[in-house]
């Protein structure tokens, strides 16, 4: 693969620029599929942007930005990847910008679009991190031309986004610069990402983190340090924009989201499509009995014959299939009559067991199905969520809360795994 120029007939490809490789040619890897952090030469950056072609440009605001960037290529590994240029007045300290961004640089999740290097050269300040193709949530929520983002991937939004915060949080780095639907992107799988650039520092000095004031924490800007309100209150600027499907201005959030006042802002296009309910279906009916395969439990048929098997059996079928149609009275009858005959202890049935008990206003007995599935497979994420969604139900927010938050860490183990 060559270098590509630029249509100024300006080929931009020194023969003397020193690429951060391994002897192999191939780019370093931590193991997680992202190559490690590296300085890249100001020379590589600009052969990858055509000489920082305007056509190259992907942010929101084009040239006029005071930060601007570019999809880039880079030509010793051919990977795309997205480089942000700052502008000139940015980081006249070039040792707090490379100890800046090494810092970045280090953090790997599947929730971030990962800093993978940068560059400090002739007072150019350049960050280059993973590139993902399918534009920002803004785009997908406020831009839309075919048909609007659905629930479901708003509500992955949202919780990706809370991930990938919390990882941030856990490894030191708990204060986010504009947090805001742009900062959110979708990868070449369609999953939503946090950009790592808000994670850095952006100002003249190099010790703001903002240059848009209206996002930045306001206890920070008198203490230097963020309390957990604070973050609720970026994040819940997210929500809201997720939710209403426009951008809700961040002083107007606040005061949206102190009064709790969230059901007057739900976007138009989803009326008739946001039910938590049928979203925690669709979950049971999709995972199967996968989780049957990986539980630990005990099957005794006793003395059985062929036929009471052959019944049994029979009677799970149609509780399937009432549950896949929503019938939910046929489903949770057949479930309890295979439940009651002790061939088996399954925690997929008591699962969606407990999921019809909930739906039917039965939340003890859908409470308690989901502890025993629990019980069977402690670390099913889909267990704590029922025990959290019958908490909430029944009023009972602090443990409901802590049964969705352990959950979302079991998920994210899983994930990872």
């Amino acid at each position: 693969m060559g270098a590509r120029c630029s249509k100024l007939s300006v080929c931009w490809w020194p023969p003397h620029f020193k690429s951060p490789l391994l002897e192999n040619g191939a780019a370093a890897d931590d193991g997680s599929g992202v190559p490690v952090f590296a300085e890249y030469s100001l020379d590589e950056l600009r052969v990858a942007t055509d000489g920082f072609s305007p056509e190259r440009i992907v942010s929101e605001h084009g040239e006029k930005a005071p930060n601007v960037v570019y999809r880039g290529t880079l030509f010793s590994t051919g990977r795309t990847v997205a480089i942000k240029r700052f502008g000139r007045s940015a980081w006249p300290d070039s040792r707090q910008f490379l100890e800046e961004a090494r810092a970045v640089g280090q953090l790997r999740s599947v929730r971030l679009a990962n800093l993978i290097g940068c560059c400090c050269e002739n007072g150019e300040r350049l960050l280059v991190a993973e590139f993902m193709p399918h534009e920002t949530l803004a785009k997908h929520l406020f831009h839309w031309e075919t048909k609007p983002l659905s629930w479901a991937m708003r509500v992955r939004a949202a919780f990706y986004v809370a991930q990938a915060l919390e990882y941030c949080s856990s490894k030191g780095r708990a204060l986010y610069h504009d947090l805001h639907a742009y900062r959110v992107l979708f990868d070449v799988d369609g999953n939503p990402r946090l950009s790592c650039f808000g994670l850095m520092k952006n100002s003249r000095d190099g010790k703001s983190y903002s240059t848009n004031l209206a996002f930045t924490p306001p206890e920070y800007l008198k203490t230097g340090r963020v309390i957990p309100e604070s973050v609720v209150y970026s994040f819940g600027t997210i929500l809201l924009d997720l939710l209403s499907g426009k951008h809700i201005p961040p002083s107007h959030a606040l005061d949206l989201i102190r009064g709790k006042n969230y059901l007057v802002l739900m976007d138009s296009c989803l009326e008739g499509h946001v039910s938590s309910s049928d979203e925690v279906h669709e979950m049971l009916e999709n995972d199967g009995y996968c989780e049957d395969e990986r539980a630990t439990f005990e099957v005794s048929f006793h003395s059985w014959t062929g036929q009471q098997v052959s019944d049994s059996i029979l009677v799970k079928k149609h509780g399937d299939s009432a549950f896949q149609s929503k019938d939910f009275a046929t489903a949770v009858e057949c479930y309890s009559r295979f439940i009651d005959t002790g061939v088996m202890v399954s925690p997929t049935m008591l699962a969606r067991r407990s999921f019809v008990y909930m739906v039917l206003g039965k939340l003890q007995e859908g409470l308690a199905d989901a502890k025993k599935a629990a019980d069977i497979s402690p670390e099913w994420p889909t267990a704590h969520y029922l025990q959290g969604m019958a908490y909430l139900a029944m009023g009972m927010e602090p443990e409901g809360h802590e049964e969705l938050k352990q959950g979302a860490a079991l998920e994210a183990e899983r994930n990872a795994r």
